[in-house]
C-alpha cells in the first residue's frame, strides 16, 4: 500500500531529528511506500528518508502549495497507485484545496487533518477573529470530496466541526501530542517558584493576562514569585509591566528552554502551570507539566479542556485575572490539595505515551485505507 503526504513540515529534509522524524519512522514500517510534498527548502529537490519514505519540495514559494501538491501529485500518482492521500492543514489550507484537486483528477481518497482552529474559541485580534470563519468555509468545501477529517482532540474540535455540519462518520480522532515519560515525570524537587509561564510571548499566549493574574493575586500574597519561559515580540514590554510589580511578585524571565530535561526541572520547581491561550492545538505544556506532577490551571483550548480537572488536577479557568488569582492561591494556600493534584496529575496524561501515540496515528490511516 502506498501513501501520499502532505506537509508543511520540513524538518526531516533540514536534517533534524524531531516528532515528524519519530512519527515518518513508524509510519514506514506499516506501507510500501510513503511520498511527501512539503515546502520549498532551497537547494533540496528530493530527500529520501529511510528505505522507502522521499520528500519533495516545492521548488516554487508557499502561495504556489495547493498548485504544486496538483501538479506534481499527478506526477506522481502516474508513476505508482496510491490509496490514500493525508493532507496535513494549517492556516490557509494550501495542502487541503490542493489535495481536493488531487484527489478529483487521480480518484485517489483523501484525509484533511485539522490540528486546531486558529482563533477558536478565543481570538487575541481582528485576524484571529476571521480564522474560524475561512476555516468553516475550507471545511464545508472539502466534504464532500474528502473522505474525513482527523482530528486531534475530542472536546473542543468534534462538537465544533460538528456545528458546521460534518457528519460524525467524517470524523476520525487520532491524537498528535505525546509525551516521553523519561524526561516527564515527577521527582522530588524544591519549589522555588509559585507559578510557570511556558509559551511564546504572542498575544495568542495572552501572557499580559498572566501578569495581571499574578498581581491580582499578589495584592492578597505579596512575595509571589514566578517564573517565565519564553520570548517573543511581546518581551519587551511584558518585561517593564512585570517590573512594575515591584516587591508584591519577583517575576523571573528566561529564554526558551531547548533542552527537554532542563525544562522538565523548571516545571518541577513550580507550584502550577498557568496557561492563558486563548486558542491551541495542544497546549503541549499543560500536559508536560501534567506529566512532571505539576497542578495545571488553564483556560479550555485544545486539549486542556479534557486534560485538567477542577480539584483534582488543576483549575480551568475563564480569561480573567481574577480567576488565575483565586486559583493559584488555593493552591498556595493550601498544600494539602496542591499534594493531592500533583498525585493525580501525571494519572491523567498516561494514555498520551509517546510509542503509543505514534503507533495509534499510523495504524489508524492504514487501517483506514484498508478498508
Amino acid at each position: 500500500m502506498n501513501l501520499l503526504m502532505l506537509s508543511g513540515d520540513t524538518s526531516v529534509v533540514r536534517g533534524e531529528r524531531r516528532a515528524f522524524h519519530n512519527t515518518l519512522s513508524e509510519f514506514s514500517n506499516y506501507w510500501d511506500r510513503i511520498d511527501i510534498l512539503t515546502h520549498r527548502v532551497r537547494g533540496v529537490a528530493r530527500h529520501d528518508c529511510f528505505e522507502n519514505v522521499t520528500f519533495y519540495p516545492s521548488p516554487w514559494g508557499k502561495m504556489m502549495q495547493s498548485f504544486y501538491v496538483w501538479k506534481k501529485g499527478r506526477a506522481l500518482a502516474a508513476r505508482r497507485p496510491y490509496d490514500l492521500i493525508v493532507s496535513h492543514d494549517y492556516g490557509f489550507f494550501l495542502h487541503g484545496t490542493g489535495a481536493r484537486w488531487l484527489s478529483q483528477a487521480s480518484g485517489v481518497p483523501y484525509v484533511s487533518e485539522i490540528h486546531h482552529v486558529d482563533g477558536y474559541p478565543r481570538g487575541a485580534n481582528l485576524r484571529e477573529r476571521l480564522k474560524p470563519v475561512l476555516t468553516r468555509q475550507y471545511v464545508r468545501g472539502a466534504m464532500s470530496r474528502a473522505l474525513g477529517f482527523r482530528i486531534t482532540n475530542a472536546g473542543e474540535l468534534r462538537p465544533l466541526l460538528r456545528s458546521w455540519s460534518v457528519p460524525a462518520e467524517q470524523l476520525f480522532l487520532l491524537y498528535s501530542l505525546y509525551l516521553d515519560f523519561d524526561v516527564f515525570r515527577p521527582e522530588n524537587t524544591v519549589i522555588e517558584y509559585d507559578a510557570i509561564f511556558v509559551g511564546r510571548l504572542t498575544p495568542n499566549k495572552a501572557p499580559f493576562l498572566f501578569l495581571e493574574g499574578i498581581a491580582a493575586a499578589a495584592r492578597k500574597r505579596e512575595g509571589l514569585r514566578v517564573l517565565i519561559i519564553g520570548a517573543g515580540p511581546l518581551g519587551t514590554r511584558l518585561r517593564a509591566r512585570a517590573a512594575g510589580l515591584g516587591p508584591a511578585a519577583s517575576v523571573e524571565f528566561r529564554d526558551w528552554v531547548a533542552a527537554p530535561r532542563e525544562l522538565a526541572d523548571m516545571y518541577r520547581r513550580s507550584r502550577c502551570l498557568i496557561c492563558t491561550s486563548f486558542s491551541e492545538g495542544g497546549p503541549r505544556v499543560v500536559a508536560e507539566a501534567l506529566a512532571c506532577g505539576v497542578p495545571v490551571i488553564s483556560t479550555r483550548v485544545g486539549l486542556a479542556g479534557e486534560l485538567v480537572q477542577d480539584e483534582v488536577n488543576g483549575f480551568s479557568i475563564d480569561w480573567s485575572a481574577d480567576d488565575i488569582a483565586a486559583r493559584l492561591e488555593q493552591i498556595v494556600a493550601v498544600p494539602e490539595l496542591r499534594a493531592r493534584m500533583a498525585l493525580a496529575a501525571p494519572r491523567s496524561v498516561q494514555r498520551f505515551e509517546k510509542s503509543r501515540v505514534i503507533r495509534e496515528y499510523a495504524h489508524g490511516y492504514h487501517h483506514l485505507a484498508a478498508t
